[in-house]
């Protein structure tokens, strides 16, 4: 861990492997057993619990909680305090155990806008993007744009981030993609 930046407000708890390149800011905790990957960035007063596997480049904003059974993939961005829930039906008097924790998965390059909730239990999608403040409650395909509450497919979005036409050709960066079973694919 030698080669990040954990700053000194923050606790880093024992068994917990941070990657290379990767800066944790004010008052985080990282809990034991958590992995994060190369490059990444978490803001102020981030969470990541037990367990908890975080890819490269993974960008976290402020405010964020990644509780056990959460998985972020590589380039995940995280927006200002979304939100992750882990158990369906949660009860204070009735604890489950990590054993009862609905596995969530965010793959590779899927944004989450601020204040946006991830009902366990699901995958986003690679390349979706959450809107701010959407409730997601079932899987998301990948390249879709979430919004609302509950959150519902509203268009397509490029790779880079551009919000795609009928022709599913982004006018950015011209990348060009055709319907498939799990959302859209880029056209190589």
């Amino acid at each position: 861990m030698s080669d990040c930046f954990i700053h000194p407000t923050s606790v880093v708890d024992e068994n917990v492997v941070i990657g290379k390149g990767t800066k944790i800011w004010h008052f985080c905790h990282i809990q034991s057993g958590a992995v994060i990957g190369e490059n990444c960035s978490l803001g102020q007063n981030v969470n990541v619990s037990n367990n908890v596997k975080i890819g490269f480049g993974c960008k976290i904003q402020n405010n964020v909680s990644i509780y056990e059974g959460v998985e972020l993939e590589d380039y995940v961005f995280c927006g200002p305090s979304c939100v992750f829930t882990n158990d369906l039906t949660p009860r204070a008097k009735y604890p489950k155990g990590h054993e009862a924790y609905k596995k969530t998965i965010i793959k590779q390059g899927a944004s989450i806008g601020a204040n946006a909730t991830i009902v366990c239990g699901h995958i986003v999608g690679e390349w979706a993007f959450i809107g701010a403040g959407a409730v997601v409650t079932s899987d998301v395909p990948s390249h879709a744009l979430m919004l609302g509450v509950p959150a519902k497919a509203s268009g397509w979005v490029c790779e880079c981030g551009e919000i795609l036409g009928s022709d599913l050709q982004c006018k950015k960066c011209r990348r060009k993609y055709v319907h498939t079973d799990v959302g859209l694919e880029e056209v190589l």
